[in-house]
C-alpha cells in the first residue's frame, strides 16, 4: 500500500516503559517539525530499513527528490518521483542522524538500468553476513506500471556504503513487489514479500551468503492482498504487520503470528489502538526497529504519504508493545 498525505513531516518517537527505567529511548520530537540531520538538512529516506551494527543504528530509505507526476494507463493512483537511490543516515541515540551519504547511487539516461531514475527502487534494507563480512542490501526493483516486480540485491564492505548493485530476479520465477528482509538469531536470512499481484506473500530463505533466493518458500496470506510486510520476532514467536492494498492512501494494518518463519502463520486484527487506528494513523508500516539492549521494546517505522508532492511524504516512529503476545501500537 502506498498512503494518503500530512504536509508537514511528522515523527514522534514516544517513551517506552523500559524495564527498570521510565527513560525514554530518545526525547519527543515535536510534533509537525521537520527532521534534521545533524547537518541541518531534511531527512530522506522512506520506505526505511535499520540495521544495527557494533553499537550505531544504520537508516536506509528511498531518496525522494523532484516533481511527483501520475504514470498515466493505470487503475490506481500510480504517483512517481524520479528514482534516487538509496540514502544512508547513522546514529548511536535514534535521535541525532548524521548522514553517511548516498549508499546506492542511481543512474541517468539508461532505461535499461534497474538503477535508471525512469525505474522504481524501493524499500531498501540490509543484513550484515558473518561469514562473507559483506553487508547485503535488498530492495523491490520495478518498472513504473509494476510489470517488471523483481527484487534487487547489492552489497557492500562497510555499512553506510557504498554498495555495488549486484542485479535483480524474481525469487522461483514469482512476482516481488513490497518487501522486507529478516535475518534469525541461527544466521538464516529470508526474503518476506508480496507476490502474485499483491495477493499472497511469500516467506524465502535466502543462501548462505545472502545473494540469492533458494528453492525453500512458502505462500502465507492467500488472497489477502497484503502488502507493505515489517517482520520481527520476540520470545520464540515471529510477528509479522501488513497493510492493506489501496494505492498511496492510508488502510488498517493487520498482524499474524507464527511459532516457525515458514508458518502456519495465525492472522490476527488491528494492531494499531486509538483514534485513526483504522488507517494506520494516516501512516504505512515499513519497518519495525528493535531496540538495543532493551528486550522487547520495539518502534513501529512508519511512512506518511503525501501522493502528489511525494518529496514531501513524512514518518511517523512509534512505539510497539507486546502484551501476553498481543501488538498494541498507540498513537499519543
Amino acid at each position: 500500500m502506498k498512503l494518503f498525505s500530512l504536509i508537514t513531516l511528522l515523527i514522534v518517537i514516544k517513551t517506552l516503559a523500559f524495564a527498570n527505567t521510565n527513560r525514554p529511548i530518545a526525547d519527543t520530537v515535536e510534533h509537525g517539525t521537520v527532521l534534521f540531520d545533524t547537518d541541518g538538512n531534511p531527512i530522506n529516506a522512506h520506505g526505511p530499513g535499520v540495521m544495527y551494527h557494533k553499537g550505531v543504528y544504520y537508516l536506509f530509505g528511498e531518496i525522494k527528490n523532484g516533481k511527483t507526476w501520475l504514470v498515466p494507463g493505470q487503475n490506481w493512483e500510480d504517483y512517481r518521483v524520479p528514482a534516487g537511490g538509496i540514502s544512508c543516515y547513522s546514529s548511536t541515540d535514534l535521535k541525532n542522524w548524521k548522514y553517511r551519504g548516498i549508499a546506492l547511487k542511481p543512474v541517468v539516461n539508461d532505461p535499461d538500468n534497474d538503477l535508471d531514475t525512469g525505474r522504481v527502487i524501493e524499500r531498501p534494507k540490509v543484513i550484515y553476513n558473518q561469514h562473507t563480512k559483506k553487508f547485503v542490501m535488498w530492495m523491490h526493483i520495478d518498472k513504473n506500471d509494476y510489470n517488471y516486480s523483481r527484487g534487487g540485491v547489492a552489497t557492500s564492505d562497510s555499512p553506510e556504503g557504498p554498495y555495488q548493485y549486484q542485479g535483480s530476479i524474481k525469487p522461483n520465477d514469482q512476482m516481488l513487489r513490497d518487501m522486507t528482509l529478516f535475518k534469525d538469531e541461527d544466521g538464516k536470512a529470508y526474503l518476506i514479500y508480496s507476490s502474485e499481484d499483491n495477493n499472497t506473500m511469500h516467506v524465502c530463505l535466502l543462501s548462505n551468503d545472502y545473494l540469492k533466493p533458494t528453492t525453500t518458500y512458502v505462500r502465507i496470506l492467500e488472497n489477502k492482498k497484503r502488502e507493505s510486510p515489517t517482520i520481527f520476532k520476540n520470545k520464540g514467536k515471529y510477528y509479522l504487520i501488513t497493510s492493506g492494498c489501496s494505492g498511496w492512501s492510508p488502510n488498517a494494518a493487520l498482524y499474524a503470528v507464527a511459532d516457525n518463519i515458514m508458518g502456519p502463520w495465525e492472522e490476527q486484527g488491528n494492531p494499531c489502538k486509538g483514534p485513526d487506528s483504522g488507517v494506520t494513523f494516516f501512516s504505512q508500516g515499513a519497518f519495525v526497529l528493535p531496540v538495543a539492549d532493551r528486550p522487547g521494546k520495539y518502534i513501529f517505522m512508519g511512512d506518511v504519504w503525501n501522493k502528489t508532492d511525494l518529496e514531501k511524504s513524512a514518518y511517523l516512529w512509534l512505539p510497539l508493545s507486546i502484551n501476553d503476545g498481543i501488538i498494541e501500537v498507540y498513537y499519543p
